[in-house]
C-alpha cells in the first residue's frame, strides 16, 4: 500500500509544469501554443531562449532524480541495497514521474516527452550510465545544436551502455534500457522527419561559433 502511495506521488512530482508555469509567469503565454507544442525543455529553448530553457531542464531532471529518491522512505528496501526489489521499485517510481510529465494532471494532461525527466531517472537509479548518456548528448548538442537529435542518440546510448559497456545483469534494467531507446524514438518521429527533410531548428546556443564561422567564409 505505501508503494502504490509512494509511486502515485513520484506520477504528481512528474506532473509539475515547469515550462508552462515559466511561460505563463515571465512571458504570460502558454508554451504548448508556442515552437512543437509541447511542455519540456527542447520547446523552452526554442521559444523562451537558452537561459529559461536551460531552467526547466534542470527541473525537470530534478523531477526525476527526486521522484526516485522516494525510495528512501521505504526503510524495509533500504536493507536490501542490491536486491531486485529495489531496483524494480525505483524504476517503477522513475516511469511513474516521466508518465506524470509526459500526461501531467496539473496541465490538462499535456506535457512534453520526458527526456530531461527520464535522465534524472537515470542518474538516481545508475549515475554512470547516465554520465555517458549526457556525454553523448552534450557533444552532439554542441556539433549540431539540435535538442531532439541529441536526445536520440542519447536515447540510444542508455541500452548501449546497459547492454554492453557495462554489462548490467539485472534483467527488468535491460529491458528497460531498450523500450526508453523505443520510447524517445517514437516520441520524436516528427523532430526525425524535420531533421531528414533540413527543417528541424536549431537551438539559440553557441551562436557565436556560427557567426564567426559565417565571417570566416
Amino acid at each position: 500500500m505505501k508503494e502504490l502511495l509512494l509511486i502515485m506521488c513520484a506520477y504528481l512530482i512528474g506532473s509539475i509544469p515547469t515550462a508552462l508555469i515559466i511561460s505563463k509567469k515571465y512571458f504570460s503565454i502558454d508554451i504548448r501554443d508556442y515552437g512543437s507544442g509541447n511542455m519540456g525543455a527542447t520547446n523552452t529553448f526554442r521559444v523562451l531562449g537558452k537561459k529559461y530553457g536551460t531552467i526547466v531542464m534542470c527541473f525537470d531532471i530534478f523531477k526525476g532524480m527526486l521522484a526516485v529518491g522516494l525510495f528512501y522512505l521505504m526503510p524495509s528496501y533500504l536493507q536490501h541495497i542490491n536486491s531486485l526489489e529495489r531496483t524494480n521499485f525505483m524504476i517503477g517510481l522513475g516511469l511513474s514521474a516521466v508518465l506524470g510529465h509526459v500526461f501531467p494532471i496539473w496541465a490538462n494532461f499535456k506535457g512534453g516527452k520526458g527526456v530531461a525527466t527520464l535522465f534524472g531517472m537515470i542518474v538516481a537509479i545508475q549515475p554512470l550510465i547516465a554520465l555517458s548518456c549526457v556525454g553523448v548528448f552534450l557533444l552532439v548538442l554542441f556539433l549540431t545544436r539540435y535538442v531532439s537529435l541529441s536526445s536520440i542518440l542519447a536515447g540510444i546510448m542508455l541500452p548501449i551502455s546497459v547492454l554492453w559497456i557495462w554489462n548490467e545483469h539485472e534483467p527488468l534494467y535491460r529491458l528497460f534500457a531498450l523500450l526508453v531507446a523505443v520510447l524517445i524514438i517514437i516520441t520524436h518521429q516528427k523532430n526525425i522527419g524535420k531533421l531528414l527533410k533540413g527543417m528541424e531548428n536549431r537551438v539559440p546556443i553557441l551562436k557565436h561559433r556560427d557567426k564567426r564561422k559565417t565571417r570566416n567564409k
